[in-house]
Parts: C-alpha cells; structure tokens; sequence
C-alpha cells in the first residue's frame, strides 16, 4: 500500500469503473466521475440526508473560487508550477460558471469538519484540470488533487472560507428580497397614508391611527432587520484562509496566505475580505456563525409577527376584523363552498419556525466544538443556507403573491372609527379622565356612540370637537 493517502490511479475496469487507491486500499470510481477516491468512500458513509452540495450552488462557487486563489497565490510564492497553477485555475473558472456541478455528490451533513466536501472539490478540480492538459480522468502523477490542488491548503482553513463566501452570496440574495418588500410597505403606507382606523394593545381598541402609519412600521421594522443583516454580513468577510490545520499556517509558503486573500478579493469583488488577526483562534471560532443565526432568527420573528397582523387585519372577512384584502390566492376549502385562506402569510410563517429552530442548531453545534477545531461547521452551513435560501423565497412570494395586491376596507375602518370609544382618548385632555372615563363606559355599554353623548351634554363645542377628533390631531401627522 503506498504511503501517500492521496489517491492513486490505475487503468479503467472493464464493467465501467475505474480503480483509484487511497489510504484504506482501493476504490471503485465510475470512469466518467470527476471525483475519487475520497469523494466515493464519504458518499457510502454519509446517505444521511439525501442533500448533497449540488444542491447548494453558492457553495460550490466558492470553493472553486478558495482554490483559484490557492492556486494562483501558490505559483506566485514559487510552490506551484505555473501550467499546473493554469490549469488548475481554468478548472476552477469553469465550476465558478455553473459547470461540474453534478459531480459535487457528498451529503452536505458529513463527520470529518467537511473534510469530504473539500475532498470532493480537489478531485473533481483535479480532473478537469487534467482533461485541460490533455491528460486522462486520474492520472494524478500528472497532477494531484492533494499535492497540487490542496497545495498550502487543509479543510480546516479552506471549508471555513468557503463557507463565509456562500453566505455572503445567500446575504446579498436576501438583502435585496427584503427591500423589495420594505418598498411595497412603504407603498401601501403611502396608498392608505388617508385611512382613519383604530389601532389597538392586546386585541383590545387603543386609539385612532391610520392604516398607512400600520404598514409604515412593517417597512420601518424590516429596515432596520436589513441594517443588522448588513453588520452580520461584514463579520463574514475576517477569513482564516493560510492558517492550514490549526491556524499555525503548517506547509503554507511565506506569502502565500497574503496573496491567497487578495486574489479572493478580485475574484470575489468583496474588497473588505481579510485574513484574521488570529489564525489559530479564528481556527477554531464559530461565532460569527452564531452572530448570523440569531440575525436571521430576529428577522424571522419579525416577518412572522407582521404575517400574523395581515392574517388578523384580514380575518373574516365578515365577522373578524375585515379591515384589509388579501389577495385570493387558490381555493381555502375542500367543503366550505367560496372560502378564502391567507395561504401565502401561513406559508412565510412557516419558515419563520423553521428558521428559529435552525438557530437551536447552530447554537449547539458551535457549542460542541473542542480545542482547535469545531467539527460541526456542516451542519452550521446547512442550517444557516436553508434558512436564508428558504426566507429569501417566502419574503419574495409574500411580496408579489400578498402585499403588493392588498386593498383596505374604507367604510369599514371608518365606520369602526365612529363608533369606537377609543376616540374618547382623544377628547381626554379637554374633558379630563374622570368625565371621560364616564362617557366611555357609557358609549360602551349603551351602544351609542361616544361623540354623540358629548354633543348631548354639551361637552364640546362643534368647532372643538372638529379639532379634537381631526386626522391630524388623531394621529399625529401633519394636516395636507
């Protein structure tokens, strides 16, 4: 058996495969599979899933965007020959463009720190490279997917970076979904900038606002979740890439980690990528991952809170609140004839809860790490990308299937207004609490409502209760 744990090649079989040998004997590799060895003993040991990195494209971009840069940074320090460094880095070009990308076959959730995933890059970047010198699938005397591919490289710098860049592409996704649907709160808000109802506090009347002041705090709130997403994104950009196996940067050449870094920046177009201060610490940190997780879970909470208000304002419609439309979306029933679900809010409700239980993940898989090395970061990545694909999805579909499309009962709201007592809120400063606690409960029990009583016991005058009750008074806002 050799020594070299990489794998090794022999002539293709006869029944299609190939033999390819690594550390634990031989392996049989399909003859026109881009991976090896490695990537075929990780995709027996882990049908854990049946989600494997092809599923996750962001991902596999950057790895093959981590190992341009390795190889690139390796033949500028004089570690890499520059036709393999070419090669190696035209293979990589080609992943980055979509290619390949089937060939990325391991589960995403895998022991081993994600040791099979970079595995699984080195060999399939390997024999691309190969084809493009005009050499055969697995001729690795040629060219190595360890020796040349992971050259000055381990999984414990390269996953890690790969990782943050994935994010950070999923981030830029979701950031521009979510302000798509802030601009369409911020529309309705101005559409229903007019419309007189009542707010309320713990499901019960409160005082006067407008429907457009309801919808300007759904914009506002998300405006604010998409500044603390901003600030998250830039933790990602602090990398460990150079630090190799425990960030004490064994058998990475001299320069090599500083060049690496900075051909990430180019191919990236991030130009705040940084190596860490602190390769070893940065190493065995996830933190950032935590930082992200509860970003997303706050914005998740939020989301889920504002579809639970358009379900509420939307109930009914004839006997709940009924203040505004939903879009009708599909049937709601398949027995009660013309009902209508707020399916798209229940759906984004659904991610929400998902989302939360993520961070649940997340928390004890950064948690469980030991010593110089957490290796759960797999399942960190799962978690944190199917959240953000999943609300980057859910916010899209609210915003065109759902906000966009909704209309406020006019007459309702205003009729609701006329008749509610929160309105004596509004007559209090003049009136004084006691007075107007009276009519209150007065116009509550009786029916009546309350401006009807202030008129009858000449209260107010007309011109006072004008002013008093005004839209610009009752709100708050300025008079147009």
């Amino acid at each position: 058996m050799p020594l070299t744990p990489g794998p090794q090649h022999t002539a293709p079989a006869s029944d299609g495969h190939r033999t390819e040998h690594d550390m634990l004997g031989d392996v049989e590799v399909p003859v026109d599979a881009y991976y090896g060895a490695h990537t075929a003993r990780a995709v027996a040991n882990f049908p854990l899933t049946g989600e494997t990195l092809a599923a996750r494209p962001h991902l596999i971009g950057a790895l093959a965007t981590v190992k341009h840069a390795a190889a690139l940074a390796n033949a500028e320090v004089g570690a890499l020959d520059g036709v393999l460094a070419s090669a190696i880095a035209d293979a990589c070009a080609e992943i980055r463009d979509g290619a390949l990308h089937e060939q990325f076959v391991v589960d995403l959730i895998q022991g081993g720190a994600g040791t099979s995933t970079n595995m699984n890059a080195n060999e399939v970047i390997a024999n691309r490279a190969l084809e493009l010198l005009g050499r055969r699938r697995g001729e690795y005397s040629a060219l190595h997917p360890l020796d040349h591919v992971n050259l000055g490289q381990s999984t414990n710098d390269v996953y890690p970076t790969a990782v943050k860049l994935a994010l950070d592409a999923h981030i830029a996704e979701l950031l521009a979904v979510l302000a798509r649907l802030r601009g369409a709160f911020e529309a309705k808000a101005a559409e229903f900038a007019d419309v007189l109802k009542m707010g309320r506090t713990q499901l019960q009347d409160a005082v006067p606002m407008t429907l457009g002041q309801e919808f300007g705090a759904f914009a506002a709130t998300l405006a604010e979740d998409e500044q603390r997403l901003a600030e998250a994104r830039l933790l990602l950009h602090e990398l460990n890439l150079g630090g190799t196996a425990i960030g004490t940067g064994l058998n990475a050449r001299s320069g090599y980690r500083e060049r690496a870094v900075e051909h990430l920046r180019r191919l990236t177009g991030i130009p705040t990528l940084q190596s860490s201060p602190d390769l070893i610490e940065a190493t065995q940190d996830v933190g950032v991952f935590v930082q992200l997780s509860g970003v997303l879970k706050r914005i998740a909470v939020k989301l889920s809170k504002i579809c639970n208000d358009l379900r509420l304002l939307s109930s009914g419609p004839q006997f709940g609140l009924g203040e505004i439309n939903l879009p009708a979306r599909q049937a709601g029933s398949s027995i009660m004839p013309g009902k209508v679900n707020p399916v798209i809010p229940e759906a984004v409700n659904q991610i929400a809860f998902e989302i939360i239980g993520n961070d649940v993940t997340v928390t004890l898989a950064a948690e469980g790490g030991q010593l110089q090395l957490n290796a759960f970061e797999p399942v960190i990545y799962r978690s944190l990308s199917a959240g953000l694909d999943h609300l980057t999805a859910g916010i899209a579909v609210l915003t065109e299937h759902c906000v966009r499309g909704i209309t406020a009962n006019r007459h309702r709201l205003a009729q609701a207004v006329a008749a509610s007592t929160g309105l004596v809120t509004a007559l209090s400063p003049a009136l004084g609490y006691e007075t107007a606690c009276a009519i209150a409960l007065e116009a509550h029990h009786s029916g009546r409502p309350a401006l009807d009583l202030v008129r009858e016991r000449e209260l107010l005058t007309e011109a006072e209760l004008r002013v008093l009750t005004s839209p610009a008074s009752l709100t708050g806002r300025p008079a147009h």
